[in-house]
């Protein structure tokens, strides 16, 4: 077996004087700690529709004090996993991923999760059936160790543009990996922009989707960009495109693009005045920024003064890189829910200023939206928030 990466440690310290399981529950509903012990200063058990005492989960104020929530991550990316526990408070449990020789995925945890509330953080990202596989497994290392909940946190979910069947004979691959999911073991589901929303139909376990458009919105209002003008780079995008620019305060173009006959470039067609105004592309992927880069002369072929772009998932896979490097596009937005290769880290752009270089990919973090979601679900309140 070869050495493979492990993620991090995390301490999880009984408090002083209490046994480990001190604060299991009896068949009568008493805490063995005493903290629900009848007296006439207690408030009073609140009681359900049926007249009996309704369930209550206790929760601790703090995520960091509570000893029934832990954070796994898998190998994908686990630098948004830290993120995610150092806004929470938490650091991430303490786990051996390794691999065989001939690639097969050994997954171990290192420390108790018998009736613990679980998150785990994992993309299934490049390569995808790799990090998928390492995923399903880690499930069900903690079903058998008995974990309580396993809330599956997936920032970008592989397969999904495989979502209908589009031509004869395909597969609904989208679907298939829902199911794996939930056979696997995973109890609920976190996502981030989905690249269709009715995926969240495939499951049948609580799935909560989020956007990535706070981060977004929040970064361009930042640069006050003149003349801004939203644009989507094809018809299925509008809905994005629309809300997008619903919250920027700006107008909303469409690139049609249309192929006029088999073996004939595609035709770029942009629906909306752009002429002198900056504009911004919105998309959920961006793989190999063969659209994107279309898209960005089209627009300058329109009349536009400027154009930037942003994306949920950097894929960036074939050319992508060296596509966006030798294009027109002022800058592209992107969030961490994909680690970003070194070689896109690399692409700069001079300032308007001069002289100084900027990065031609700009990250921004969903850490700080992953982690309010996580705690959120723990403490079993509303996630609705997040969405604006």
């Amino acid at each position: 077996m070869e050495a493979g990466q492990v993620t991090l440690i995390a301490e999880d310290k009984q408090p002083s004087g209490q046994p480990d399981g001190g604060s299991k529950t009896p068949k009568d509903g008493t805490p063995k700690d005493g903290t629900q012990k009848e007296s006439s200063l207690r408030e009073p058990v609140p009681v359900g529709k049926d007249g009996k005492a309704a369930p209550e989960r206790k929760r601790t104020a703090k995520l960091s004090e509570d000893k029934r929530f832990k954070l796994f991550s898998g190998t994908a990316n686990p630098k948004l996993a830290e993120e995610i526990g150092q806004h929470i408070g938490v650091a991430v449990g303490q786990a051996k991923i390794q691999r065989f020789a001939d690639g097969e995925v050994y997954f171990q945890l290192l420390e108790n999760v018998r009736g613990v509330d679980v998150f785990v953080v994992q993309p299934t990202c490049y390569p995808v059936d790799q990090h998928l596989v390492e995923l399903l497994i880690m499930i069900d290392a903690l079903k058998r160790a008995s974990a309580a909940r396993i809330t599956v946190v997936v920032p970008y979910y592989g397969y999904a543009r495989q979502d209908r069947k589009d031509r004869p004979r395909v597969a609904i691959s989208a679907k298939l990996i829902a199911d794996l999911l939930t056979t696997a073991g995973a109890n609920r589901a976190l996502f981030v922009d989905l690249h269709a929303a009715q995926i969240q139909g495939f499951f049948n376990i609580p799935v909560d989707h989020l956007f990535a458009s706070p981060v977004l919105v929040g970064y361009f209002r930042e640069m006050k960009l003149p003349n801004l003008i939203v644009v989507s780079p094809d018809a299925g995008g509008v809905e994005r495109a629309r809300f997008f620019a619903q919250k920027v305060e700006a107008p909303l173009a469409i690139v049609d693009k249309r192929r006029t006959d088999m073996n004939v470039a595609e035709v770029m067609n942009v629906v909306g005045d752009v002429q002198g105004k900056t504009c911004l592309i919105i998309d959920d992927i961006i793989d190999t920024a063969g659209t994107l880069v279309k898209t960005v002369d089209a627009l300058y072929a329109a009349g536009a003064a400027s154009v930037y772009a942003c994306a949920s998932h950097a894929v960036l896979s074939g050319p992508a890189i060296d596509r966006i490097a030798n294009s027109r596009l002022e800058q592209l937005v992107v969030t961490n829910t994909i680690p970003l290769r070194e070689a896109a880290q690399k692409l700069t752009v001079a300032s308007a200023e001069g002289g100084q270089k900027l990065p031609k990919i700009k990250v921004l973090s969903i850490a700080g939206l992953l982690g309010a979601a996580i705690e959120s679900i723990h403490m079993e309140t509303s996630v609705s928030t997040l969405f604006s």
